[in-house]
């Protein structure tokens, strides 16, 4: 495997770096210094120095030029006004970094801060630390007078945060990073907020899967594309988001649009297809429902987060992709790893920063941040300006926070355009908020929510039983009711099943209830008991 190249990024040093003739290599100049490390082979020196230095500029890199042929010098002409004003110095290097052709993936970089200004030295640190320099910190020294030339280099960390100006800079930064994973949406839930602050930390300084859980309609799948979009802004990432919805796909339609496949694979693989893995390299690949995978998927996809490498269907050639992995479910994988749907060993790869999405219910203070946000976009989609006056908005708060939001921001957003949408004249009034409650709390509302709930709210709880989905709430109610009238489990397998069971060569009701009932952490003999 080829070495990735080395860059070094300093600051050309007008003490410590001078000399003059043949006496200049006995002193210790820390640039030229740099690049005789037998164990640090240095391929470019990105080398920053004021205009009225050039001359010192063109020494050193003839020095570094003869002591290691190998190390190309780049300079770069950066003028200070003020060394030693901080605001300055930091813009100008900002700028610097800011403009500066990074690629993490082929080189690796390291920032040197012995040479320059207090100043610069700081701000080179404080740019290293929030990524806008994809870089380690190096600092160099003599090694004392009885050392070799070349002196000691050491990468180091350092902790100046006490420098509260330049620490306001990055306090804004993060803020703006936090705005950005929540669209920019002014939310006031403390606990929201702490969450999506530890996910902007997380998401800048780690490469490790992610995992959020949540009911449906949370916002995970806008979540997911919110932090690859903070890590493209800070470099962290150079491919494409690859997104997909597992619970949409089985067998080799599944295999092929995760793994890809070559040309007569299967039938109807009419051509190569590359996959999402290879789309999401050096990318971020998002699944939605991971706990819908199959158990074949389950595995490969295993192999390609630990080793980074996979086998397209049909294919007996190794493909590879460096992909930042983030999954999104709204069951408990627990459960799902309990009844054998879902491999343990994936769920320990997943699970090492785990955030669960809270409902639209649980951020009742967030239900007016929401309302404008939502009729900012409706107003956009529709090409109208949609307003509402006091009276309805404050009506409508009013219901939505009282409401279950059963698809929760799903449901919102829903209930929003539609009253955008029948405004007159883009005005959204009380009337058309009357209209639009009496939707939310009509019978098929009813039937889904609080009509069905009885035996669920029984078996599950209230708070658990209103966390379902619609289809998973209508569906167990009927199989808890089932299970209530039946004498055995196999009895009331043979109840549910009995259209399937001719259909099948294989057959155990009683096992296959026995797991469904397990997604939901239940158990028959307890629901009799109950």
């Amino acid at each position: 495997m080829a070495r990735r190249k080395l860059v070094v990024i300093g600051i050309l040093g007008t003490t410590l770096d001078v000399g003059k003739g043949n006496a200049r290599w006995d002193r210790w100049r820390p640039t030229v210094a740099l690049t005789q490390h037998e164990d640090l082979l240095v391929d470019r020196f990105e080398l920053l120095h004021g205009s009225a230095v050039a001359e010192l500029c063109a020494q050193v890199t003839a020095d570094i030029t003869r002591v290691s042929p190998e190390t190309k010098v780049v300079p770069h002409v950066m003028d200070f006004r003020d060394a030693w004003d901080f605001e300055h110095v930091y813009e100008k290097l900002h700028a610097f970094a800011i403009g500066y052709p990074f690629d993490p993936e082929k080189e690796d970089y390291l920032v040197h801060i012995t040479t320059g200004t207090h100043v610069a030295q700081i701000c080179l640190f404080l740019l290293t630390e929030s990524r806008h320099f994809p870089a380690r910190l190096l600092q160099t020294s003599p090694g004392g007078r009885t050392a070799q030339r070349p002196g000691n280099y050491t990468i180091i960390d350092l902790d100046l945060s006490k420098y509260d100006r330049l620490a306001t800079r990055f306090q804004t930064e993060k803020a703006e990073a936090r705005s950005l994973l929540k669209s920019g949406i002014d939310t006031k839930n403390a606990a929201f907020n702490a969450l999506i602050e530890r996910i902007e930390q997380v998401s800048i300084g780690s490469r490790a899967p992610i995992l959020l859980m949540g009911p449906t309609g949370a916002g995970k799948s806008k979540l997911a594309r919110r932090i690859f979009e903070l890590k493209k802004a800070r470099r962290q990432v150079s491919g494409a988001f690859a997104e997909l919805n597992c619970a949409t796909l089985r067998g080799d339609a599944a295999m092929s649009t995760l793994f890809g496949h070559t040309k007569g694979a299967f039938t109807g693989a009419i051509a190569d297809r590359p996959g999402l893995l290879r789309k999401a390299d050096k990318g971020v690949l998002f699944l939605d429902e991971v706990a819908e995978l199959g158990a074949d998927e389950q595995a490969m996809l295993l192999r390609a987060i630990e080793e980074k490498v996979f086998y397209p269907m049909g294919s007996d050639r190794e493909l590879s992709s460096d992909f930042q992995l983030i999954c999104g479910t709204n069951r408990d994988l627990r459960a799902r790893i309990a009844c054998g749907q879902f491999r343990e060993d994936l769920y320990a790869r997943i699970n090492l920063w785990t955030f669960a999405l809270p409902a639209l219910r649980e951020r009742p203070e967030d239900l007016a941040p929401n309302l404008e946000f939502e009729l900012e976009q409706v107003s956009r989609t529709l090409g109208v300006h949609i307003t509402m006056n006091r009276e309805a908005k404050e009506r409508f708060l009013k219901f939505a926070r009282a409401f279950a939001w059963p698809g929760n921001f799903r449901d919102f957003d829903a209930a929003v355009t539609r009253m955008a949408t029948l405004a007159q004249g883009g005005r959204i009034t009380e009337k058309v908020v009357a209209e639009e409650i009496e939707r939310l709390n009509g019978p098929l509302s009813a039937s889904v929510t609080a009509g069905s709930s009885e035996l669920l709210a029984e078996v599950l709880g209230a708070e658990r039983a209103a966390r379902l989905d619609r289809f998973d709430r209508v569906q167990l109610e009927d199989v808890l009711s089932v299970c209530r009238s039946a004498p055995s489990l196999s009895a009331a397998g043979r109840e549910l099943f009995a259209a399937s069971r001719s259909e099948r060569t294989s057959v155990n009701d009683a096992d296959r209830l026995r797991k469904y009932l397990s997604r939901f952490e239940l158990d028959f003999s307890e629901l009799k008991r109950a």
